[in-house]
């Protein structure tokens, strides 16, 4: 038993509390020394004070049963399979485009570096495999030898110790010894609390109060560049690297008829990981939809960036020909019109890296001048499409009014007249919904009552495509459900577009000067230059400028307010190199003599 405490000073066992100080003293009113008193910052607390006590439950809590399914990967393990998975669908496509498009050997080398390269760049990278992960924290635990891992050593008790201290016990009253002691401890235990309490409470007061307090963390889902879309934009950065003319639309035509592993790629990975997925893992590999030109171009804009700064690794400027050349032709229009285009390009700098910051910057001649213009991290054929349109604008006007040429020697003799050239552009709109990637397109409505029998039969072709896949090994459905005769193939689409100008040959645009009519025509290719404003809600355009614009958009797969707005910025620029242009021959002029008022004034390309 415990030794009864007496007070130093006069001998008394009997303590007390006083509720105004908070001081043991006994009953002489001897305070107890070497006692630390917390509650000091308790100021003017009358004699009668109620404190609410914590009363704390020792119970435990039954541990709960989890729900989960034991199949299914989360946490690490789960990022771990999904990354996986991510990795096996672009496997399958680079096999599917070096098939398709009979690449070399070396695109799946650089595709197999560039995604590399790119889960480094993540800002959460994959984790290790689970089993070697998990081995290696094994290892590290049993490896950690520090001190606060060793156990800790218990005291060693004296038993001489054990019984002088019984024996003291036994000397005084074992009841009012204990009930003292117990008391005393109490006052002590209590006065502990109270400090406690109210240092709590004014940590609570300090802190400013928000309605809503949530935990900080990660949001559930996964970022763009974790989504199936990144795969698409490794593949860019890999033709751009080679050099292959390729556009985004390529990609996205691929997509949406099933021939690139895209859309549900769920069906054709093997069962043993997808019965690991979670919903929300799957949800995030299955997109609903094909990805859109922009979505892409800011992937692989993204990307190649990060390498460039990362990694020092500098992809190479768009192969402009070819694809310049494919933006002519699918415009309806002649080498005369790539001439045109291809120097107009030049002169207002059309961007033709992935990002503005791997393009040299503009020269600067004074201070204000900035290094690089706006638009300039367009995709490369929206850019060159929006330059073809600005050529085609300052030679047919587009805006109800006839232009002739002056002289036989313009280059607007060389391309067709304005009624000709839409009609070559309605051909073309008409072959291409007649082909499959637009009748089976999703976003276009289509009903089979309309089809014919050859349109059936692709469809049906299509449809085992997109819900079997390729790789049928043992049956055919087709051949089983609907046993008919395989007649001979169909014509491919690119025949249709082939034979747009078959019907005839086109009249040129033919000059003033050789009018047979006589008739002279106020206006000439370039003169009265209208810009239409892309903000412009409200307003109109003319139809012929509508059509044109209606066949850039679809073509190149951007929305039409983004392709105004960059064929407006496109004129401005223009309109501002023609007045500095003019600015220098007059001063050039005036540094002569003389001044020639009409000289520049036409607003022409040549």
């Amino acid at each position: 038993m415990a030794p009864r405490r007496r007070c130093p000073t006069c001998g008394s066992k009997q303590w007390h509390k006083e509720p105004s100080s908070g001081l043991i003293a006994c009953s002489e009113g001897h305070i107890l020394q070497n006692y630390r008193n917390e509650t000091t910052e308790i100021e003017e607390m009358g004699p009668h004070a109620m404190h609410k006590r914590r009363i704390r439950s020792k119970r435990k809590k039954r541990a709960v049963s989890s729900k989960a399914d034991p199949k299914l990967y989360h946490g690490e393990r789960g990022r771990y399979l999904y990354f996986q998975c991510l990795q096996l669908i672009f496997r399958k496509q680079v096999a599917t485009l070096t098939q398709m498009w009979d690449l070399p050997p070396e695109f799946e080398i650089i595709c197999r570096d560039l995604w590399a390269l790119h889960l480094s760049l993540l800002p959460t990278p994959p984790p290790a495999e689970p089993y070697i992960y998990a081995q290696e924290n094994e290892v590290h635990d049993d490896g950690d030898h520090s001190p606060k891992n060793l156990p800790t050593p218990t005291p060693e008790v004296d038993p001489q110790d054990i019984k002088a201290t019984e024996s003291s016990g036994e000397e005084g009253d074992d009841k009012s010894g204990s009930e003292d002691d117990s008391e005393l401890d109490e006052l002590m235990k209590e006065n502990s609390e109270i400090s406690s309490s109210s240092d709590e409470e004014k940590e609570g007061e300090d802190q400013p109060r928000t309605p809503t307090m949530r935990k900080k963390g990660k949001l559930k889902g996964h970022y763009a560049y974790e989504s199936p879309a990144s795969t698409i934009s490794v593949l860019v950065l890999a033709c751009w690297t080679l050099r292959i003319p390729v556009l985004y639309r390529d990609f996205t035509r691929l997509i949406e008829s099933y021939e690139l592993l895209y859309l549900d790629p769920t069906r054709m990975l093997p069962s043993s990981m997808v019965m690991h997925l979670t919903k929300h893992n799957i949800q995030a590999l299955s997109p609903p939809y094909a990805p859109t030109t922009l979505s892409v171009h800011k992937l692989a804009s993204r990307l190649a960036k990060r390498l460039d700064s990362r990694y020092g690794v500098y992809t190479p400027e768009a192969n402009a020909a070819p694809i310049l050349w494919r933006v002519t032709k699918a415009m309806g229009g002649t080498p005369t019109l790539y001439g045109l285009t291809k120097r107009l390009s030049c002169i207002l700098s059309v961007p033709l890296t992935l990002h503005w910051s791997l393009a040299p910057k503009l020269r600067r001649v004074k201070k204000k001048d900035p290094e690089r213009h706006k638009y300039d991290n367009v995709p490369s054929e929206v850019g060159l499409m929006a330059v073809c349109i600005v050529v085609l604008k300052m030679v047919y006007g587009l805006d109800g009014k006839q232009r002739l040429p002056k002289t036989s020697d313009d280059p607007g003799c060389s391309l067709p007249r304005i009624d000709e050239y839409l009609e070559v552009l309605r051909r073309l709109n008409k072959a291409d919904e007649k082909a499959e990637e637009s009748i089976f397109n999703s976003q276009y409505p289509m009903a089979v009552g309309d089809l014919t029998k050859e349109e059936i039969d692709k469809y049906l072709t299509f449809s085992e495509r997109a819900l079997l896949g390729d790789n049928i090994e043992h049956e055919k459905t087709l051949d089983n459900y609907f046993s008919l005769k395989k007649g001979e193939e169909h014509e491919r689409q690119g025949s249709v577009r082939d034979d747009v100008w078959s019907g005839g040959q086109f009249r040129a645009m033919m000059a003033e000067s050789d009018n047979e009519a006589g008739d002279k025509v106020g206006l000439q290719p370039g003169e009265e230059y209208k810009v239409w404003s892309s903000r412009d809600v409200l307003g109109t355009l003319p139809e012929e400028y509508e059509k044109l614009i209606g066949r850039g958009v679809k073509w190149v797969g951007v929305p039409e307010e983004y392709l105004c707005g960059v064929i407006e910025m496109y004129e401005r620029r223009l309109i501002r190199w023609w007045n500095l242009l003019k600015r220098r021959s007059r001063d050039h002029a005036r540094m002569r003599g003389g001044l020639d008022d009409e000289e520049g004034e036409d607003f022409r390309l040549d």
